[in-house]
């Protein structure tokens, strides 16, 4: 018996509709290639709510801004990890989550994906009317600066010019919404991945020193190449290239933070998918050069702007020295994660977190390159057999925080696969990292989702092979069997493959 899954759509009141003809299907950053696969239209998603009035109701109910927002902001915005706003989620970290989540989805709407228009994967609009096009004039943000970014790889493009691309934008909130919020808030947002160089940054798992402190390079800190590329890599060689997406981040916020000094001010990053790889780059990086400390005016003292990154199925950006040295420096992760979309396993499917201490006691020699996640998990569980993609989607996961604790009262409702059992929650820890039976929980979903998208990818070998390797794992668990580094890089190179 098939079971229909319901993605609730979100309704906030400051997106309305976009009345213009589609050059392109956009997915939101569903699981597709670049003009390669059928995307899938969110708008074919029912609603979970009973009526459509009522949803709106609570979407405005919740939305609305309320006095103790500007009481509260310090901890809406992490100053003590989330602590209990998590679970329940509290009414006013859910409204900042779909309000954030809401400017990541501008950059989508905002993408022009046709090929022959003259802003071809740029912003279609100029930045004085973007948020206006998109439906959100009432956001209480102005945009300051578009950002650009491009890796450092040569791929061929249509018209063979520069390969930067429009990827997200600085905006910072207006004196009306200052008195609502608190606070000065600058907010930069980053979209998913949408063109070829950005899915082969994509497989570059690898991982690298960082040295983004010229002062300090810390070895030891290291993250995935490929988004360490896409943030750093500019257009020297080109007389009429770009700076690099860091260059561009890090005059913006300096500009910003000195414009409004004297104020309280909170700079919060938001990105998907791989947006949200960049977005946690660029808050270690302004926290490692302290451009988030700013001299007042007034007497010298040093004001320090929190530092918060609202991360949308986000995926592992470094290893366990990256995510030691954001704590160290305070920066803040609020993951927001569906326990079924396989980008917040990767990279490092097999080489995590859970695999640095064997038997809780000898550190494998390779524990230094097994990625890490940083921060808080917000736990999310939705899936939909007729649109598998939906689990990497934006306005999936927007919808689903709508929903969450709202329906019991206490949780939100776990939708499931066809035969699956319905297991206990997944048990997360103090930083959000699942327990080992939860990996092996999600390893059994995986290797069943992953044989129905190989089959509509057309990469079903492919699919068979690395759901054997999987049973192999399986089988190989006991603690005397370790396995090479080469292997596990291989795994994830793998895996990468497989699920973009």
């Amino acid at each position: 018996m098939s079971i229909k899954i319901a993605i609730p759509k979100p309704c906030v009141n400051h997106l309305g509709d976009i009345h213009q003809p589609p050059i392109q299907s956009h997915s939101f950053g569903k699981l597709s290639f670049p003009k390669k696969f059928q995307s899938f239209s969110s708008k074919k998603t029912p609603f979970l709510a009973s009526s459509a009035a009522t949803e709106v109701a609570e979407v405005e109910k919740i939305t609305s801004f309320t006095p103790d927002l500007g009481d509260l902001w310090r901890e809406i915005q992490g100053s003590n990890n989330w602590d209990n706003l998590i679970n329940p989620l509290h009414p006013l970290l859910r409204q900042e989550i779909i309000r954030y989540g809401e400017f990541v989805t501008a950059c989508y709407k905002a993408f022009d994906l046709d090929p022959n228009s003259k802003r071809f994967l740029s912003c279609k609009y100029g930045k004085h009317s973007m948020l206006k096009q998109v439906g959100m004039e009432n956001s209480g943000y102005e945009i300051t600066k578009y950002i650009y970014a491009t890796p450092d790889i040569n791929i061929p493009i249509q018209n063979g010019s520069s390969c930067g691309r429009w990827i997200g934008y600085v905006a910072v909130s207006s004196d009306n919404m200052v008195k609502k919020l608190g606070r000065r808030d600058i907010v930069i947002t980053f979209r998913g991945t949408v063109t070829y160089h950005e899915w082969v940054a994509n497989f570059m798992s690898s991982l690298t020193p960082a040295r983004l402190d010229p002062n300090n390079p810390r070895p030891d800190v290291k993250v995935e190449s490929g988004f360490l590329s896409l943030y750093t890599c500019d257009e020297s060689d080109n007389k009429f290239g770009i700076e690099s997406c860091r260059q561009q981040l890090l005059s913006e916020v300096s500009r910003l933070s000195s414009l409004y000094k004297g104020e309280e001010v909170s700079i919060s990053i938001a990105g998907h998918s791989m947006g949200s790889s960049l977005a946690l780059l660029l808050a270690y990086d302004i926290s490692e050069l302290g451009l988030n400390r700013v001299k007042s005016p007034r007497g010298g003292e040093v004001m320090v702007a929190p530092v918060t990154v609202f991360s949308f199925g986000g995926p592992r950006v470094g290893n366990g020295g990256f995510k030691e040295r954001c704590e160290e420096l305070g920066v803040r992760v609020l993951r927001i994660t569906n326990v079924n979309d396989p980008i917040t396993k990767l990279p490092g499917v097999f080489m995590n977190e859970n695999l640095r201490v064997l038997g809780g006691r000898f550190e494998f020699p390779w524990s230094c390159s097994c990625y890490a996640h940083v921060g808080v998990e917000l736990v999310l569980d939705f899936f939909n057999m007729q649109n598998p993609s939906c689990v990497h989607d934006l306005e999936a996961y927007i919808g689903s925080v709508l929903m969450k604790n709202r329906s019991s009262g206490c949780s939100s409702p776990r939708l499931t696969l066809p035969g699956d059992s319905i297991s206990p929650e997944i048990s997360i820890d103090g930083d959000g990292d699942r327990d080992r039976d939860g990996d092996r929980d999600y390893l059994g979903r995986f290797k069943e989702a992953l044989n129905m998208g190989a089959q509509n990818l057309n990469i079903l070998p492919l699919g068979i092979a690395f759901t054997n390797v999987l049973n192999f794992l399986h089988s190989q668990r006991s603690t005397d069997i370790l396995f090479d580094e080469n292997i596990y890089i291989l795994m994830n190179n793998l895996a990468l493959y497989v699920l973009l």
